[in-house]
């Protein structure tokens, strides 16, 4: 059933609407999407992640996509991927866990949607860095190139934005 599943990720800095366009998508396409393990798991911390709390994430991630992919109809979206504890790892320690590197090739998705900055920053208690937005758009350009991976800028706000995305989905399903 896997190999009949394409795997949609929703990657990008921190408040792209990521997670709004992924329930979006969902819906839209009539499938499950798997949201942000580390939302959830940051939620709950009272101080600053620590180097086990990405490796968690990390396999709270990895552990939510596995449950979620039976039930997925045709496409699976994901809401970010691992990537993101190696780009928060290398920023916040300076490397990431080497596991992360390891199961980075490893890890497939068919189509990245890579959400620009071109929407206002949102605050957020788990968002940080709205002055670093252009140096993590570097990093996640630099970060998809490394895996040579298929994805697709996705700009404009609102409904733009929605069918945007929709149309970079649409293009990939009929060529593939």
């Amino acid at each position: 059933m896997e190999n009949k599943i394409k795997k949609i990720a929703i990657v990008g800095p921190e408040s792209t609407g990521k997670s709004t366009l992924a329930a979006y998508l969902a819906g839209h396409y009539h499938t499950v999407w798997v949201p942000e393990y580390a939302r959830e798991y940051c939620e709950k911390l009272t101080t600053a992640p620590t180097w086990q709390d990405e490796i968690n994430m990390f396999h709270g991630q990895i552990a939510l996509e596995k449950e979620l992919l039976p039930t997925a109809n045709r496409l699976l979206i994901c809401d970010t991927t691992f990537i993101t504890v190696k780009i928060w790892s290398d920023h916040i320690f300076g490397k990431s866990p080497q596991e992360v590197l390891d199961e980075l090739p490893k890890h497939h998705y068919d189509l990245y949607l890579l959400l620009n900055i071109d929407m206002p920053w949102q605050e957020d208690p788990l968002r940080d860095f709205p002055q670093l937005r252009e140096h993590f758009m570097d990093i996640w350009y630099k970060e998809l190139e490394a895996l040579n991976a298929n994805y697709v800028l996705i700009t404009g706000t609102g409904q733009e934005r929605y069918n945007n995305a929709i149309t970079a989905i649409d293009t990939f399903l009929k060529q593939n």
